[in-house]
Protein backbone atom coordinates (compact mmCIF):
# COMPACT_ATOMS: atom_id res chain seq x y z
CA UNK A 1 0.00 0.00 0.00
CA UNK A 2 1.31 3.42 -0.53
CA UNK A 3 1.61 6.63 1.31
CA UNK A 4 -0.80 8.68 1.42
CA UNK A 5 -1.44 12.49 2.84
CA UNK A 6 -5.17 12.56 4.41
CA UNK A 7 -6.20 16.20 5.96
CA UNK A 8 -9.57 17.63 7.05
CA UNK A 9 -11.33 20.21 4.98
CA UNK A 10 -13.41 22.83 6.56
CA UNK A 11 -16.26 20.29 6.13
CA UNK A 12 -15.65 17.56 7.88
CA UNK A 13 -13.72 17.92 11.29
CA UNK A 14 -12.47 15.17 11.70
CA UNK A 15 -8.88 14.63 12.21
CA UNK A 16 -6.21 12.16 12.85
CA UNK A 17 -3.92 11.50 14.97
CA UNK A 18 -3.28 10.36 14.97
CA UNK A 19 -1.50 9.59 13.44
CA UNK A 20 -1.37 5.34 11.87
CA UNK A 21 3.36 -0.04 7.23
CA UNK A 22 5.76 -3.88 4.92
CA UNK A 23 1.89 -3.40 3.94
CA UNK A 24 1.02 -0.47 5.86
CA UNK A 25 -0.98 2.89 5.01
CA UNK A 26 0.37 6.48 5.56
CA UNK A 27 -1.58 9.29 5.46
CA UNK A 28 -1.80 12.52 6.34
CA UNK A 29 -4.19 14.90 6.95
CA UNK A 30 -6.82 15.91 3.28
CA UNK A 31 -9.83 17.95 2.45
CA UNK A 32 -12.87 16.19 1.76
CA UNK A 33 -15.91 18.03 0.62
CA UNK A 34 -19.05 17.13 1.57
CA UNK A 35 -21.31 19.04 -0.72
CA UNK A 36 -24.12 19.57 2.32
CA UNK A 37 -25.66 22.19 3.14
CA UNK A 38 -27.22 21.01 5.97
CA UNK A 39 -24.74 20.56 9.04
CA UNK A 40 -24.06 17.12 10.41
CA UNK A 41 -22.96 16.11 13.52
CA UNK A 42 -19.16 14.75 13.76
CA UNK A 43 -18.40 12.90 16.88
CA UNK A 44 -14.42 11.91 18.40
CA UNK A 45 -13.96 9.65 21.06
CA UNK A 46 -11.79 7.27 21.99
CA UNK A 47 -11.09 4.51 25.11
CA UNK A 48 -7.70 2.49 25.90
CA UNK A 49 -6.56 0.65 28.47
CA UNK A 50 -4.63 3.67 29.97
CA UNK A 51 -5.74 5.77 32.61
CA UNK A 52 -8.28 7.97 31.68
CA UNK A 53 -9.71 10.76 31.71
CA UNK A 54 -11.35 9.55 28.35
CA UNK A 55 -12.79 12.35 25.85
CA UNK A 56 -15.67 12.52 23.21
CA UNK A 57 -15.59 15.38 21.28
CA UNK A 58 -18.85 16.78 19.44
CA UNK A 59 -19.31 19.57 16.52
CA UNK A 60 -20.84 19.95 13.42
CA UNK A 61 -19.99 20.69 9.44
CA UNK A 62 -20.22 24.20 8.27
CA UNK A 63 -21.18 24.97 4.64
CA UNK A 64 -18.06 25.05 1.94
CA UNK A 65 -18.59 29.14 2.04
CA UNK A 66 -18.19 29.77 5.06
CA UNK A 67 -15.62 29.93 8.35
CA UNK A 68 -13.26 27.75 8.76
CA UNK A 69 -14.88 27.40 12.36
CA UNK A 70 -16.35 24.12 13.24
CA UNK A 71 -18.93 24.98 15.92
CA UNK A 72 -19.04 22.65 18.98
CA UNK A 73 -22.36 20.93 20.09
CA UNK A 74 -23.25 21.35 23.45
CA UNK A 75 -25.84 20.32 25.91
CA UNK A 76 -25.58 16.21 24.46
CA UNK A 77 -26.29 13.58 26.40
CA UNK A 78 -22.99 10.98 26.40
CA UNK A 79 -23.23 7.59 28.20
CA UNK A 80 -20.14 4.86 27.77
CA UNK A 81 -20.87 1.67 28.96
CA UNK A 82 -19.22 -1.95 28.92
CA UNK A 83 -20.73 -5.44 28.11
CA UNK A 84 -20.11 -6.42 32.14
CA UNK A 85 -22.66 -3.90 32.91
CA UNK A 86 -20.44 -0.54 33.82
CA UNK A 87 -21.50 2.49 33.01
CA UNK A 88 -20.98 5.97 32.72
CA UNK A 89 -22.31 9.67 31.82
CA UNK A 90 -19.94 12.05 30.76
CA UNK A 91 -19.66 15.70 31.83
CA UNK A 92 -18.85 18.48 29.35
CA UNK A 93 -16.21 20.07 30.89
CA UNK A 94 -15.89 22.70 27.71
CA UNK A 95 -18.30 23.49 24.65
CA UNK A 96 -18.26 20.34 22.50
CA UNK A 97 -16.18 18.41 25.10
CA UNK A 98 -17.00 15.33 27.34
CA UNK A 99 -14.80 13.38 29.48
CA UNK A 100 -15.21 10.54 31.75
CA UNK A 101 -14.75 10.69 35.51
CA UNK A 102 -14.38 6.99 36.36
CA UNK A 103 -14.48 4.18 33.78
CA UNK A 104 -11.43 2.28 32.99
CA UNK A 105 -10.35 0.37 29.47
CA UNK A 106 -10.05 -3.14 29.85
CA UNK A 107 -9.24 -5.10 26.89
CA UNK A 108 -11.62 -7.78 25.64
CA UNK A 109 -14.46 -5.66 26.33
CA UNK A 110 -16.83 -4.20 24.05
CA UNK A 111 -18.17 -0.74 24.58
CA UNK A 112 -20.34 1.46 23.39
CA UNK A 113 -20.81 5.32 23.29
CA UNK A 114 -24.15 6.32 23.25
CA UNK A 115 -24.41 10.54 22.08
CA UNK A 116 -28.22 12.14 22.33
CA UNK A 117 -28.15 15.19 20.57
CA UNK A 118 -30.89 17.69 19.32
CA UNK A 119 -33.45 14.60 19.89
CA UNK A 120 -31.39 12.18 17.81
CA UNK A 121 -29.48 9.29 19.19
CA UNK A 122 -26.24 8.29 17.76
CA UNK A 123 -24.64 5.49 19.00
CA UNK A 124 -21.28 3.38 18.33
CA UNK A 125 -19.77 -0.10 19.52
CA UNK A 126 -15.90 -1.09 19.61
CA UNK A 127 -14.50 -3.73 20.88
CA UNK A 128 -11.10 -3.25 22.43
CA UNK A 129 -8.17 -5.89 21.34
CA UNK A 130 -5.48 -7.15 23.23
CA UNK A 131 -1.96 -4.86 23.81
CA UNK A 132 0.89 -5.89 21.46
CA UNK A 133 4.29 -4.35 22.54
CA UNK A 134 6.81 -3.04 20.32
CA UNK A 135 10.20 -5.33 20.30
CA UNK A 136 12.35 -2.20 19.41
CA UNK A 137 12.50 1.22 17.30
CA UNK A 138 15.28 1.42 14.67
CA UNK A 139 16.81 4.03 11.73
CA UNK A 140 17.27 3.90 8.78
CA UNK A 141 18.76 6.21 6.26
CA UNK A 142 16.86 5.56 2.68
CA UNK A 143 17.48 7.28 -0.46
CA UNK A 144 14.19 8.34 -2.51
CA UNK A 145 15.31 9.87 -5.64
CA UNK A 146 18.22 12.20 -4.86
CA UNK A 147 17.12 12.50 -1.50
CA UNK A 148 18.41 10.73 1.65
CA UNK A 149 15.83 10.59 4.41
CA UNK A 150 15.87 8.92 7.95
CA UNK A 151 12.86 6.29 8.42
CA UNK A 152 11.93 4.91 11.69
CA UNK A 153 11.60 0.72 11.38
CA UNK A 154 8.75 -0.46 14.05
CA UNK A 155 9.62 -4.39 15.10
CA UNK A 156 6.47 -6.25 16.76
CA UNK A 157 5.26 -10.05 17.12
CA UNK A 158 2.11 -10.54 15.54
CA UNK A 159 -0.13 -12.83 17.69
CA UNK A 160 -1.04 -16.20 15.94
CA UNK A 161 -4.16 -17.32 14.75
CA UNK A 162 -5.67 -13.67 15.72
CA UNK A 163 -6.60 -10.71 12.83
CA UNK A 164 -5.22 -8.12 14.03
CA UNK A 165 -5.56 -4.23 12.81
CA UNK A 166 -3.21 -1.34 14.06
CA UNK A 167 -2.49 2.00 13.97
CA UNK A 168 0.93 3.63 14.48
CA UNK A 169 0.91 7.35 16.25
CA UNK A 170 4.12 9.34 15.84
CA UNK A 171 5.57 11.85 18.53
CA UNK A 172 7.54 13.95 17.48
CA UNK A 173 9.36 16.41 19.93
CA UNK A 174 6.36 15.69 22.15
CA UNK A 175 4.08 17.15 18.85
CA UNK A 176 1.91 14.15 17.35
CA UNK A 177 2.46 14.32 13.69
CA UNK A 178 -0.36 14.10 10.90
CA UNK A 179 0.06 11.11 9.43
CA UNK A 180 -1.51 7.97 10.08
CA UNK A 181 0.05 4.49 9.53
CA UNK A 182 -2.21 1.81 9.00
CA UNK A 183 -0.96 -2.24 9.22
CA UNK A 184 -3.28 -5.57 9.16
CA UNK A 185 -2.05 -8.56 9.35
CA UNK A 186 -3.81 -10.42 6.78
CA UNK A 187 -0.28 -11.73 4.89
CA UNK A 188 1.86 -12.08 7.91
CA UNK A 189 -0.45 -13.49 10.74
CA UNK A 190 2.10 -14.93 13.92
CA UNK A 191 4.80 -13.14 12.29
CA UNK A 192 7.73 -11.13 13.24
CA UNK A 193 7.21 -7.98 11.30
CA UNK A 194 9.02 -4.95 10.32
CA UNK A 195 7.44 -2.10 9.36
CA UNK A 196 8.74 1.76 8.04
CA UNK A 197 7.13 4.48 8.96
CA UNK A 198 7.31 6.32 6.14
CA UNK A 199 5.99 10.01 4.90
CA UNK A 200 7.31 12.09 2.39
CA UNK A 201 7.03 15.36 4.81
CA UNK A 202 8.07 13.38 7.92
CA UNK A 203 11.53 15.16 8.10
CA UNK A 204 13.18 13.42 11.03
CA UNK A 205 16.74 15.33 12.07
CA UNK A 206 19.51 14.06 14.18
CA UNK A 207 18.36 14.63 17.67
CA UNK A 208 14.64 14.57 17.11
CA UNK A 209 13.06 12.20 20.27
CA UNK A 210 10.20 10.27 18.81
CA UNK A 211 7.65 7.94 20.80
CA UNK A 212 5.85 5.79 18.30
CA UNK A 213 2.93 4.87 20.03
CA UNK A 214 1.14 0.85 18.36
CA UNK A 215 -2.33 0.99 18.76
CA UNK A 216 -4.50 -2.66 18.25
CA UNK A 217 -7.61 -1.06 17.02
CA UNK A 218 -10.58 -3.09 15.68
CA UNK A 219 -12.15 -3.35 12.27
CA UNK A 220 -14.40 -0.97 12.35
CA UNK A 221 -11.88 1.79 13.24
CA UNK A 222 -9.73 0.13 10.84
CA UNK A 223 -12.26 0.65 7.88
CA UNK A 224 -12.85 4.70 9.11
CA UNK A 225 -9.23 5.12 8.41
CA UNK A 226 -8.73 2.92 5.40
CA UNK A 227 -11.68 5.14 3.47
CA UNK A 228 -10.63 7.95 4.81
CA UNK A 229 -7.93 7.01 2.72
CA UNK A 230 -9.55 6.19 -0.30
CA UNK A 231 -11.60 9.54 0.20
CA UNK A 232 -8.55 11.45 -0.12
CA UNK A 233 -7.76 9.66 -3.12
CA UNK A 234 -5.01 7.26 -2.26
CA UNK A 235 -6.71 4.35 -3.21
CA UNK A 236 -5.44 4.25 -6.58
CA UNK A 237 -7.27 4.99 -10.00
CA UNK A 238 -9.41 1.67 -9.52
CA UNK A 239 -10.56 2.47 -5.79
CA UNK A 240 -13.53 3.35 -5.00
CA UNK A 241 -13.56 7.07 -3.24
CA UNK A 242 -16.65 7.49 -0.70
CA UNK A 243 -17.80 10.83 0.08
CA UNK A 244 -16.95 10.47 3.75
CA UNK A 245 -15.44 7.86 5.26
CA UNK A 246 -17.45 4.88 6.85
CA UNK A 247 -17.86 5.49 10.50
CA UNK A 248 -19.26 3.45 13.10
CA UNK A 249 -21.54 5.52 14.36
CA UNK A 250 -25.21 5.11 13.72
CA UNK A 251 -27.74 7.69 12.23
CA UNK A 252 -25.59 9.26 10.12
CA UNK A 253 -23.22 10.54 12.37
CA UNK A 254 -20.07 11.45 11.05
CA UNK A 255 -16.40 10.36 13.13
CA UNK A 256 -15.66 7.41 15.09
CA UNK A 257 -15.17 5.74 18.58
CA UNK A 258 -12.21 3.45 18.86
CA UNK A 259 -11.89 1.33 21.96
CA UNK A 260 -8.21 0.23 21.79
CA UNK A 261 -5.37 -0.88 23.43
CA UNK A 262 -1.84 0.45 23.52
CA UNK A 263 1.86 0.33 23.31
CA UNK A 264 5.34 2.76 22.98
CA UNK A 265 8.62 3.22 22.68
CA UNK A 266 10.71 6.03 22.17
CA UNK A 267 13.88 6.85 20.20
CA UNK A 268 16.39 9.71 19.28
CA UNK A 269 16.94 10.28 16.29
CA UNK A 270 20.69 9.29 15.08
Amino acid sequence: MKNIPLVYNKLTAFIFVIISIVSISCEKVVDIDLNSSSPRIVIEGSISDQAGPYVVTLSQTVNFDETNVFPPMSGANIVLSDNVGNSESLIETLPGIYKTSSMRGLPGRTYTLAVTADGKEYIAVSTMPNPVRIDYLTVQDQNFGRNQMKVINVQFRDPHDIKNYYRFVEVKNKVEQKFIFLYDDRVQDGSAITSSLFADEDTLQTGDTVIVWLQCIDKGVFDYFRTMRQASGGGGPQAASPANPLSNFTNGALGYFNAYAVRGDRIIIP
